[in-house]
């Protein structure tokens, strides 16, 4: 399975590890032009909210007309976005080249359903825990080259980015082979697909529970560095040191762990007790005073995130028609988007008004949501599988 992932995979990481030069340069980078630090936070919006425009557009274009043309498009305007940050003379030149990324940043669903192009329905959780290992190793790496490199100003780690997105598009173009045969006319769907994907039945009780666990984890995205920050002074350096410790975790679960599991007891209880981890978690974050404490708690955040992100996904992607996976998955990547407008001033706004150790209480409502529903849908399909299996076979 790697050797047919390996590209795609490749890729992945490259652009992982563009992106995420920018994440703890990106508040300098708004300072240096003199702007308060709420503009910081409706620059992260405003990303988000043009990958939840965009991302369910390529998705449904990638349906249409394959998965290699959408992701050749989307990192042209990716490459001129970093470009754009890199060279931005004015403050609303970074917000022109935000948009441009955001729209072009959109693909994530396309990524996934490139991927479920290539493996049988029982391997996509294998295969999306493969991809969401490559995306913790560039969450690693990234900072810490990000580190090096902002020694020589803020122009050089952005235009790097802008460079490393330049050869993802050189090696799709090149090396990356498309990922499904075209499709009939009959079978291409259109933009109304995108629709439809909230009224399939079998669908739309996965995507609410999606969506009650990403506004659990963009909640506690958000307010992760300033809770290190109060709870356990830490400074910028030691919240650098926790976060690649948490990166490499991911990266052993999901690429090592999580197949295993998969096969074992299936993608609904992974999931389910994911699901149930992150509860342990997010229920500890008052309680933790020492770095240890923190290390426990990390551990069971990321696994639960490994297992209940990458379990329900499977699931929602199996729940899919293959001519579709494009919309779906994408659609699916959008509700992470809009719980990265929604979750974080949740989040933070508790850690201001009642103090660090209430930081995760809004996660741990969400994932106390997303738990339920997980046991409530994992009756629902063991019902239904039941009757499809009870109905007699006729000649």
């Amino acid at each position: 399975m790697i050797r047919r992932l390996a590209p795609i995979l490749g890729i992945t990481f490259i652009d992982i590890l563009g992106f995420s030069l920018l994440i703890p340069l990106l508040p300098y980078y708004v300072l240096h032009f003199h702007q308060t630090p709420i503009i910081v936070g409706v620059l992260f919006a405003l990303f988000s909210f043009c990958q939840l425009v965009s991302g369910p557009v390529w998705g449904n274009l990638s349906d249409r007309i394959g998965r290699k043309g959408v992701l050749v498009i989307s990192q042209i305007g990716a490459t001129i976005g970093w470009a754009m940050l890199g060279w931005a003379p004015s403050i609303m030149w970074v917000f022109i080249a935000r948009c441009i990324e955001g729209c072009s940043g959109g693909n994530i669903g396309v990524t996934q359903a490139y991927v479920a192009d290539l493996v049988a329905p029982k391997e996509r959780a294998r295969a999306f825990g493969y991809i969401s290992a490559t995306f913790a190793a560039g969450m690693a790496c990234g900072p810490a080259m990000g580190a090096v490199l902002s020694a020589y100003g803020f122009a050089v780690p952005l235009y790097t980015a802008a460079g490393l997105q330049l050869i993802t598009l050189i090696v799709t173009l090149i090396v990356l082979p498309e990922s499904r045969t075209r499709l009939d006319k009959a079978d291409v769907v259109g933009p109304a697909e995108i629709l439809r994907t909230f009224k399939n039945k079998a669908l739309t009780t996965k995507l609410w529970q999606k969506l009650a666990l990403s506004l659990a984890l963009y909640g506690w995205f958000g307010v992760m560095a300033i809770y290190f920050a109060r709870q356990l002074h830490f400074g910028l350096r030691e919240t650098y040191i926790f976060m690649i410790y948490i990166s490499i975790i991911n990266v052993f679960v999901n690429g090592v762990v999580l197949g295993r599991v998969s096969d074992r007891i299936g993608n609904r209880a992974m999931s389910t007790f994911g699901i149930a981890a992150l509860v342990c978690a997010f229920a500890f974050v008052p309680f933790v005073t020492t770095a240890w404490q923190l290390a426990v708690m990390a551990g069971f955040f990321s696994i639960g995130m490994a297992f209940g992100n990458t379990g329900l996904i499977a699931l929602i992607s199996a729940a899919s028609e293959d001519s579709v996976q494009g919309t779906v998955l994408s659609v699916t990547s959008s509700l992470d988007s809009f719980a990265g407008i929604v979750s974080p001033p949740l989040s933070t706004g508790m850690l201001g008004v009642l103090g660090s150790p209430w930081s995760a209480a809004s996660s741990l409502l969400f994932s106390v949501v997303a738990f339920v529903m997980g046991i409530q849908n994992g009756k629902r399909d063991a019902v239904g599988t039941a009757s499809s299996e009870a109905v007699p076979a006729t000649d």
